[in-house]
């Protein structure tokens, strides 16, 4: 597992949480701790967000809790009884996710039975421990959930590059292409987490910006991409290699996937603004595409087993390529959307 700055920023709101409790002579800090493991997000938004929420859920499973004691008392029979209740009035409000941390806060509450200076106490416990998770997110290392996403996207795109590049030549020991394949899949999950993110924030945005709305058309395409070549994968894995085949037939296959790496290679450079203007042509592949699925479906012979696995392979690998031209004209349009906003600031500076 690897050491990462959300595992540091949650021993360091932990960390936070022990020292304020102390400062401010509570009892048990444990229950601060508690809170502060819970509150750490994965971005400043979602921080915030998680604040506020748990703010909420935390008052009126406490305010319950402390009400529950009093009638209640605290026999087992009724602490579960109350969170019972507490749990279905926190997925009414629409806060299933800080649903641990409230129980922790009713549990902490109807342990005092009652005694509302004690039930204050553990709710302040609570709000320490949320609070030092979001000072600590936001100062020590603050997320940059977009840096990240393409840096992500390299790494991906350099694991499924060799990935495609060996899949049909079946150069690499297949223990070793799983385990790549499943890290693959992993780090595929991550991105559509990551992309699920920004989407979240963009929702909340009533009015977002132009240039933030046509970053989010980019990452949705770049992710569009890494998923279409991981199906290519997945097809060959399971179709490829159950047909009868030619050399002539892995010639085609291998040499059209190594076509598409190299073009989606070019497409993440013009992304980075690293090639000349015109430095390639994208209309070939074009053809390309649609010259190499006529071959695979004129090369279906009835008289060999599994011809029609082929056909799913190579609709699959179509449909890459296809991706990866929409991918390409929309490179395209931000290059020149990029270009004309330089000219803009240029022209303004001159007036």
């Amino acid at each position: 597992m690897a050491f990462g700055a959300r595992i540091l920023k949650t021993g360091m709101a932990v960390t936070l949480a022990l020292y304020l409790s102390v400062l401010f002579n509570f009892a048990s800090p444990v229950g601060a701790a508690i809170a502060a493991i819970f509150a750490m997000q994965p971005s400043i938004y979602r921080s915030w967000r998680y604040f506020l929420d748990q703010i909420q859920t935390s008052t009126m499973g406490a305010v319950i809790a402390l009400l529950g004691g009093m009638l209640l008392s605290n026999e087992p029979i009724a602490v579960g009884l109350v969170c019972i209740l507490v749990i279905m009035i926190s997925m009414k409000m629409n806060r299933a996710d800080t649903i641990g941390l409230t129980l922790v806060t009713v549990i902490s509450v109807m342990e005092a039975s009652g005694q509302w200076q004690f039930a204050l106490t553990r709710f302040l416990l609570t709000l320490t421990g949320i609070l030092s998770a979001f000072i600590i997110n936001i100062t020590v290392f603050p997320p940059q959930p977009r840096k990240q996403y393409i840096q992500q996207i390299e790494n991906v795109f350099t694991s499924l590059s060799l990935l495609l590049r060996t899949a049909v030549s079946h150069e690499m020991k297949e223990s070793v292409f799983r385990d790549e394949k499943n890290g693959l899949e992993g780090a595929i999950k991550a991105l559509a987490d990551k992309y699920a993110l920004f989407e979240e924030e963009q929702k909340q945005l009533r009015r977002a910006k132009y240039s933030q709305t046509r970053q989010m058309v980019v990452y949705k395409n770049l992710l569009n991409s890494l998923q279409k070549g991981y199906q290519v994968l997945e097809a060959i894995d399971r179709h490829y290699f159950q047909a009868d085949r030619t050399e002539q037939t892995d010639e085609l296959f291998d040499r059209h996937l190594e076509q598409l790496i190299k073009y989606h290679e070019y497409i993440l450079l013009k992304f980075e603004d690293k090639l000349k203007p015109g430095a390639n042509d994208s209309e070939p592949l074009a053809e390309d595409n649609d010259r190499f699925l006529k071959s695979a479906i004129n090369g279906y012979d009835p008289q060999k087993s599994g011809q029609l696995r082929l056909s799913v392979v190579a609709a699959a690998i179509y449909d890459y390529g296809y991706q990866l031209e929409r991918l390409d004209k929309v490179a395209d349009q931000i290059h020149r959307m990029n270009a004309d906003d330089k000219e803009s600031a240029v022209l303004s500076e001159k007036i």
